[in-house]
């Protein structure tokens, strides 16, 4: 089973430029979008309905064109959930959960810290709150899987230049707490779980200073899964063939 995750900056905007086809010969089991940027009924019809694939898509109700997250997935869910029960932030339209025969995925567009002390505070009530979810998900008998836009790098391995960011957004000690206290807890980062050493590997680059250019980037995008599936994970990609948003697709891979 193979599952693909990308923000796309803008489902509207991959669409546009001539890169969804491209992405859907992936050919995944499942695709997880965020940043999608869209209500479902702004988007073109073959974005909208895939053939082979059922659509699952929750949207901000805050403003239009921001935020947003879609799962499109070839296995029918036993049930489908969006956000997590608090209004604050589900009504940013950050999470679709997905509930299959063994495990259940979290899509999840997690905040930006940017633009204030206040969005900060947001983002960190909301890592409390969405870890606070999924262990209530996983006591009550369930794998997890989460994946999205995670906006925190974890460790100096997981961004070009730690040193020069320790004091922003992204990088700052508490907001890596939290990923620390996620794998604490016992859920694993599976490309670092695969690929402990490897450097320069990121999901994220600055579009304005053509950082990609000079994989100058982040590693902020991830797959969690609880410890009861490590045994079911075949690989873990990072997709940096695959343009057209200033993230690229990150991957797993499981053999159930």
């Amino acid at each position: 089973m193979k599952l693909l995750s990308w923000n796309v900056n803008g489902l509207r905007a991959v669409h546009r430029n001539g890169y969804w086809d491209d992405f859907l010969n992936k050919n995944a089991d499942i695709f997880c979008f965020q940043e999608t940027k869209a209500e479902p009924d702004q988007l073109p019809d073959d974005v909208r309905e895939v053939p082979g694939y059922m659509s699952f898509f929750s949207s901000s109700k805050v403003r239009k064109g921001y935020s947003g997250v879609a799962t499109y997935t070839r296995i029918e869910p036993k049930k489908v959930e969006y956000g997590m029960g608090i209004k604050q932030f589900d009504d940013e339209g950050r999470i679709v959960t997905t509930h299959f025969k063994d495990f259940v995925l979290l899509n999840v567009y997690f905040p930006n810290g940017g633009g204030g002390p206040h969005r900060l505070k947001y983002k960190l009530d909301f890592y409390d709150s969405f870890l606070d979810h999924i262990e209530k998900l996983r006591k009550d008998g369930n794998s997890i899987v989460f994946c999205g836009d995670v906006n925190t790098a974890h460790e100096e391995i997981d961004l070009a230049r730690p040193k020069e960011n320790e004091k922003n957004t992204g990088f700052l000690p508490e907001e890596r707490a939290w990923i620390d206290e996620v794998v604490r807890v016992g859920y694993i980062d599976t490309f670092r779980h695969l690929y402990p050493d490897k450097d320069g590997a990121y999901s994220y680059w600055d579009m304005k200073t053509r950082a990609r250019d000079r994989n100058v980037g982040w590693r902020i995008d991830y797959f969690f899964i609880s410890p009861d599936l490590q045994r079911k994970l075949k690989g873990s990609s990072i997709h940096t063939d695959v343009y057209g948003s200033d993230h690229c697709p990150v991957g797993i891979e499981f053999n159930f």
